[in-house]
This record gives C-alpha cells, sequence and structure tokens, in this order.
C-alpha cells in the first residue's frame, strides 16, 4: 500500500543530512512501528511520507501514486493534541473539521462523526471543548478526527508520549482496537520499545543520523494483544532485547566514535 524506496533528506543550508536511503513498505491493514535512536530523523521521516517536507531523493508511493503534497488517503495524528485541536470548537465540530473538503451530505457526516466518537469511546461528549477533557481524552478526539476521514493510512508520530503511564496503555488499546475493526493501516513512530512491540506486525530500527534502516523485525505474536498476557510472554521479552540491543548498539558506535575523535590532553607533547 505504501512503499518508500531509497528515501534521502538533507536540509539546505546547514547541509545536514537527516535520512539516507531508507526503504521499507506498509502493507494494507498491518500496523508498522519505527524506533530510534534520539534525534535519528524519526519525525523528519514521518513528514517526508505525509507530504509535508520535500524529500531530497528517493521515492514515496501511496497505491502506486508519488506522494508530492498530503495525500487524500492519509491522515495524521502528532504528539501535541493540545495545539492540534481547536479550543473554541466542540468535539463534535473538531471531528467534523477535515469532513468539510469531501463534501459530504449532513447526514453522511453526522454518521462518520458518531461512528468515530464511538470507536474512541467518546460518544456523550460530542458537546464538551476539549479544554474540558482530560489530555487523553483530548487525544482520543484527535484520533477520532483522523479515522472519521477514513484514511488508508493512519500515520502517528509518538502520539501518547505527553500521557500519564495507565492512559498510554489505554490509548495504545484504543489503536488495536480501532485498527480491528476499521481495517486502517498504521505507521506510528515511538520512542518506547515496549510499546512498539506490543503494537505492531513489523518493528522497523533505524540507526542514528543519518537514518538508514538496520532491520525489519517481524513481530510474531498472537491476537488479540493485551497489556498483561501479551507483555509476560517470553516471546515478547525476546523481540524487545532484540530491538534494545540493535537501538544501543547504535548508541555504543556513536559514543565510541565521540571519544575517538575526542582531542587527547597529551597529543602534541
Amino acid at each position: 500500500m505504501l512503499t518508500v524506496s531509497k528515501l534521502n533528506k538533507t536540509y539546505p543550508g546547514g547541509g545536514v543530512e537527516a535520512i539516507r536511503d531508507v526503504s521499507f513498505e506498509v502493507r494494507a491493514g498491518e500496523i508498522i512501528c519505527i524506533v530510534g535512536p534520539s534525534g535519528a530523523g524519526k519525525t523528519t521521516l514521518l513528514r517526508c511520507l505525509c507530504g509535508l517536507l520535500e524529500r531530497s531523493g528517493g521515492v514515496i508511493e501511496l497505491d502506486g501514486d508519488v506522494v508530492d503534497s498530503p495525500p487524500a488517503k492519509m491522515a495524521a495524528v502528532f504528539q501535541d493534541y493540545s495545539r492540534s485541536l481547536m479550543p473554541w470548537f466542540s468535539v463534535e465540530r473538531n471531528v467534523t473539521l477535515p469532513l468539510k473538503n469531501k463534501r459530504f451530505s449532513k447526514a453522511e457526516e453526522t454518521e462518520r462523526v458518531g461512528r468515530a466518537l464511538r470507536a474512541v469511546g467518546l460518544d456523550g461528549f460530542e458537546s464538551s471543548y476539549p479544554w474540558q477533557l482530560s489530555g487523553g481524552m483530548q487525544q482520543r478526539v484527535a484520533i477520532a478526527r483522523a479515522i472519521a476521514y477514513e484514511p488508508e493510512v493512519l500515520v502517528m508520530d509518538e502520539p501518547f508520549a505527553s500521557v500519564d503511564a495507565q492512559t498510554r496503555s489505554d490509548l495504545e488499546d484504543l489503536v488495536l482496537d480501532v485498527q480491528e475493526s476499521l481495517g486502517t493501516a498504521v505507521l506510528l513512530v515511538t520512542h518506547d520499545i515496549d510499546e512498539a512491540v506490543y503494537l505492531a506486525d513489523r518493528v522497523v530500527v533505524l540507526s542514528s543520523r543519518p537514518s538508514r534502516v538496520l532491520d525489519v523485525v517481524d513481530i510474531d505474536l498472537p491476537r488479540p494483544r493485551d497489556q498483561v498476557g501479551t507483555k509476560a510472554a517470553p516471546q515478547f521479552a525476546e523481540y524487545r532485547a532484540h530491538v534494545l540491543k540493535l537501538i544501543r548498539g547504535v548508541r555504543d558506535q556513536r559514543q565510541s566514535r565521540s571519544v575517538e575523535n575526542r582531542p587527547s590532553k597529551n597529543r602534541g607533547m
């Protein structure tokens, strides 16, 4: 469905190379999680995939169409939900916003919004305002707005980083429920390895900058998954250890290079 082939991104001016020859694919109806060390360019990668950032090289295709601008078949949810919602709009009106360009009938628009709010457990809060809701509920509104659009691919950039641990667990399960009920492919960037293994069908592990794909790990854990049973399984621990070893290997190499390049106090004596 979504194909990334030899993607490159170098920022102009300073010439910082953020991404180098990144290739992977997202199949219909699967969850892909992207992980990597801090500063690896994960957000840059997602912005390129969404058509929000011009790529320097390579090709991104969605259903065979080259992505040069935000595609109609894709929706995005970002980390800072508080800034993505209109505080002066009700929950219902916030979720309705992306549907205005679709020119749906009022009845179909109402049905889509209601279906999305039910999917995220917010039916009954249609008339509430974002500032009246908890952080987790606000992020649910952002997710509802994305799925009301009924995209083929839902892109999420560290969507749960700003909520507490319990809310994070609830939202992880929400993503699994939404993906199962709607069949939407999900591409999620996270710095949390446990989260990546718990959610994903496959985990794409990136190197440090410039980002390259170190490995694509198939996660063969049974579904449905749950926070207790799945994370207690020996296989879960094996996948987690493998991904962590890859990322720590990148970090250790980077620290080693930093030490080697550090000027020696004895140099020149």
